[in-house]
């Protein structure tokens, strides 16, 4: 066992920030696309790269050697390169500039790992072994994304709609209930298509008031006139003219039958 202290795991919001990746191989490529993803600014530097970096126009490539100190102008550096010096030497440049990097396969030259992580739309589940075990952290991470289908993106965007009603209508969305929706079937509604009432489910359990959807189909189980024509029914000049008794009779019977069909 080991007695280094865990890491602290985080996002990084990198959008718009210029990242530094040195290295240009299949290795570095793959850190390329995962930064670009997230809206970074992807500058690489190496002497020769795969066409994935060199043929990308949203890269900015630098055909040289990487060159002490540069470090410091980027606000994330990775490594991906087969030099153990090279990559001592931008962990170095990076300490002393304050700058986190990631030396890939190479441990003791990072100060931040990079997990493995599953997505879905706005979801994303990370593993993370500290470095450990990369193939450990993969595997775990493919058993994720066969149970993760697109019912927990759905499922996402009605908890974070949700949410905002909770926060609008008392101030915070910290509420008991949340566990309790999600434990009471909320993502097997969500997967068959049942997204009306899984959000009247979460809302009760929350405290929400129905939203305007959920009242509209409340009032289609209410209101009788659309389901039983014999509401509609026209009155006949014979019915009109009967005796008083026939329409009186007639009367309670519709009536009767009127409140049983608001009772149902």
């Amino acid at each position: 066992m080991t007695s280094t202290p865990p890491s602290y795991p985080v996002n990084l919001c990198l959008a718009g920030h210029r990242v530094l990746v040195v290295g240009g191989g299949p290795v570095a490529a793959r850190k390329v696309e995962g930064l670009l993803q997230a809206g970074a600014c992807v500058t690489v530097i190496a002497p020769a790269a795969v066409s994935a970096i060199a043929e990308n126009p949203e890269v900015v490539w630098h055909r040289r050697a990487y060159q002490p100190g540069e470090s410091g102008a980027y606000r994330l550096v990775v490594t991906a390169t087969s030099d153990p010096a090279v990559n001592a030497m931008v962990a170095r440049d990076c300490e002393a500039a304050n700058v986190f990097v990631n030396s890939a396969d190479d441990p003791d030259n990072c100060t931040l790992t990079l997990p493995s992580v599953a997505r879905r739309g706005d979801l994303q589940v990370a593993v993370s072994t500290g470095g450990r075990s990369p193939a450990l952290a993969r595997w775990l991470r493919q058993r994720i994304e066969r149970e993760i289908d697109s019912g927990y993106a759905t499922l996402l965007e009605l908890l974070a709609e949700t949410r905002c009603d909770a926060k609008a209508a008392f101030g915070t969305s910290e509420l008991p209930g949340w566990e309790d929706a999600l434990d009471g079937g909320l993502l097997e509604l969500v997967r068959v298509g049942r997204t009306v009432e899984a959000r009247a489910l979460l809302r009760r359990h929350l405290g929400l008031a129905p939203d305007g959807l959920e009242a509209e189909r409340i009032g289609e189980r209410i209101r009788p006139t659309r389901a039983r024509p014999w509401l509609e029914r026209p009155v006949s000049a014979a019915n009109k003219s009967g005796n008083d008794s026939a329409a009186t009779h007639q009367a309670h019977t519709d009536l009767s039958a009127l409140l049983e069909a608001l009772a149902s």
